[in-house]
C-alpha cells in the first residue's frame, strides 16, 4: 500500500470544521423505487449452455485455451467461471485462467492475480491455474497505426475464451461499451494494450474496441465469450455465449441496450448532497458509475442530463478494490479515512494508462476529518439551509433501489412513485463520527 497517512493533519480540520460547517444536518427518511430485477437462477447452468454455444461455432480441435477474466466485481462471477471451465474440460480443452484488466492491480502480475483471488478466481475454486504475466505480444493492428497487444500467455495457448459482464461504458458512448469487446482491446492486451488503445481518448474507443474485436476474431485467437448483464440488485439477469464473429457486433450492441434497461439510477432530477458508502473498481471502472451519478470529468466534454448534484461525499473505499482509488475525482468531499486508504501506485498507474480520460478523475477532493464532518462540508458548500438541503444517500451506484433522502426530497420522491418506509431520523454516526452503512454486506 502506497498511500497517505493524513493523522498529522486532523486536530487542522477539526478546527476547521467547528468554525466554518453548518452545525446541523437534515434527518433522512428511508425510500424504495420500483424497478424491473429480471433474475436468472440457474446461473453455472447458463454459463455451461453459453460455452457450449460458443464451442459448437468455433468447430476446433480442443488444446490449451485462456480463459481471460477481468477486475469487475461482478454477481456470481466464481460459479460461472468455475462452470465455463468445467464445460471446457468436458469438451476436451486445457483451460487455464489469465487476467484481462489491462493496468488493473498496479499493472503487475502479482498484483492482478490477487485481484482475481479477491473475487474467489483460484486454481482451489474454480478447477484451473491462473496464470498471470504483464508481457505482450502484438498481433497486428486494430486500426492502422494502433498495434493490437495480447497477453503472451493467451497468444502462446493459441485459443481465449473471455467472461465479461455487458454494461454502458463510463467514458464513451458506441454500437458495444463495455462488454466482451473492450475486454479484446484493452483487458487482453494488458498495461501496454491498455495504454495504447486509449491514446485517443473517449472517443477513440468507440471506434478501436470493435476494431479489436474483429481483429481478434480473424487471428483466430478468439473462440468467443460467456457474457453477462446484470439487474440493478447487482444480481445476473443473463447469461448467454458469444460467438467470435458476434463479440464486437449486433449481439453484443443487443445486450448493452438490455443491459442500459437494467442498470440502477438515481431518479431526481436535482439533488444538492449525495452520500455514497463506499465507491471502488469491484463497484464500477470509475469507482462510481458515471452513468449514475452523471459526471464523467472527462477533458472537453461536456456535463448535462439528469441529475445534477451539486456536491457528493464519498465516506469510503471498498475492500475489493485494492487501494485503487480511480474516479476519487468524481466526489467532491471525503473523511480521512479514505485517504489514508488510497494505494497511490495502484491509483497513478490506472490513471496515467488511461491517459486522457484520467486526466480529472484522480484529483483529490477536499478532506475532512471524518464522515460527518464530510456530509456537513457537502451541506455547508450547496447554499441552503440544512432543513431546505436536497439530500439522498445511497449504498453505492450498484445499489440504488433502496436510498435515504431529507425532506426537501421526500414530495418528490413521492410523485416519482418511491415507496417511504418510515419516519425521518437522523443520519447515524457512530462515535468516531463515521457514517454507518446504509446497507450491509
Amino acid at each position: 500500500m502506497n498511500g497517505l497517512d493524513p493523522g498529522p493533519l486532523l486536530p487542522m480540520l477539526r478546527g476547521l470544521a467547528e468554525r466554518l460547517l453548518v452545525k446541523e444536518l437534515p434527518p433522512v427518511v428511508m425510500v424504495r423505487q420500483q424497478i424491473e430485477a429480471p433474475r436468472l437462477d440457474d446461473v453455472e447452468g447458463a454459463a455451461s449452455d453459453a460455452v457450449a454455444r460458443v464451442l459448437a461455432a468455433a468447430e476446433r480441435r480442443p488444446g490449451p485455451l485462456a480463459v481471460g477474466v477481468g477486475s469487475r466485481g461482478i454477481a456470481n462471477l466464481e460459479p460461472i467461471v468455475r462452470a465455463a471451465i468445467a464445460a471446457l474440460k468436458a469438451a476436451g480443452w486445457q483451460p487455464f485462467v489469465v487476467p484481462a484488466m489491462g493496468s488493473h492491480g498496479a499493472a503487475t502480475a502479482e498484483g492482478q492475480a490477487a485481484v482475481l483471488a479477491g473475487y474467489g478466481i483460484t486454481e482451489e475454486r474454480v478447477g484451473a491455474p491462473v496464470r498471470a504475466t504483464m508481457d505482450t505480444v502484438v498481433l497486428g493492428e486494430a486500426i492502422p497505426g494502433v498495434p493490437w497487444h495480447v497477453d503472451r500467455l493467451a497468444a502462446e495457448a493459441g485459443a481465449c475464451l473471455l467472461v465479461a459482464r455487458v454494461k454502458p461504458h463510463t467514458s464513451f458512448r458506441g454500437p458495444v461499451e463495455s462488454g466482451p469487446a473492450k475486454m479484446c482491446a484493452i483487458g487482453l492486451g494488458n498495461a501496454p494494450g491498455a495504454q495504447v488503445m486509449h491514446t485517443a481518448g473517449a472517443a477513440g474507443l468507440a471506434e478501436r474496441v470493435p476494431a479489436a474485436a474483429r481483429l481478434a476474431e480473424r487471428s483466430g485467437l478468439l473462440l468467443g465469450a460467456v457474457a453477462i448483464v446484470e439487474n440493478q440488485r447487482d444480481e445476473t439477469a443473463l447469461v448467454r455465449g458469444l460467438t467470435a464473429a458476434e463479440v464486437g457486433a449486433e449481439a453484443e450492441s443487443e445486450l448493452l441496450t438490455r443491459a442500459r434497461e437494467l442498470m440502477p439510477r438515481i431518479p431526481f432530477a436535482e439533488i444538492d448532497v449525495l452520500v455514497v458508502d463506499r465507491m471502488g473498481k469491484d463497484v464500477s471502472g470509475t469507482g462510481m458509475d458515471t452513468n449514475v451519478i452523471n459526471r464523467f470529468r472527462i477533458v472537453g466534454q461536456e456535463e448535462s442530463g439528469n441529475p445534477l448534484i451539486q456536491a457528493i461525499a464519498v465516506m469510503d473505499l471498498t475492500e475489493r478494490t485494492h487501494g485503487n482509488a480511480m474516479g476519487i475525482g468524481n466526489a467532491d468531499y471525503v473523511p480521512a479515512r479514505l485517504l489514508a486508504r488510497v494505494d497511490l501506485e495502484a491509483l497513478y498507474t490506472n490513471s496515467i494508462t488511461a491517459g486522457q480520460i484520467a486526466i480529472e478523475r484522480p484529483h483529490l477532493p477536499m478532506v475532512l476529518a471524518d464522515g460527518r464532518d464530510a456530509v456537513r462540508a457537502a451541506v455547508s458548500a450547496c447554499g441552503r439551509a440544512p432543513a431546505d438541503t436536497r439530500l439522498a444517500w445511497i449504498h453505492d451506484t450498484l445499489h440504488t433501489e433502496l436510498m435515504a433522502v431529507s425532506p426537501a426530497l421526500l414530495g418528490e420522491a413521492r410523485a416519482l412513485g418511491l415507496e417511504v418506509l418510515g419516519a425521518p431520523s437522523a443520519l447515524p454516526f457512530d462515535t468516531e463520527g463515521e457514517l454507518e452503512p446504509l446497507l450491509r454486506d
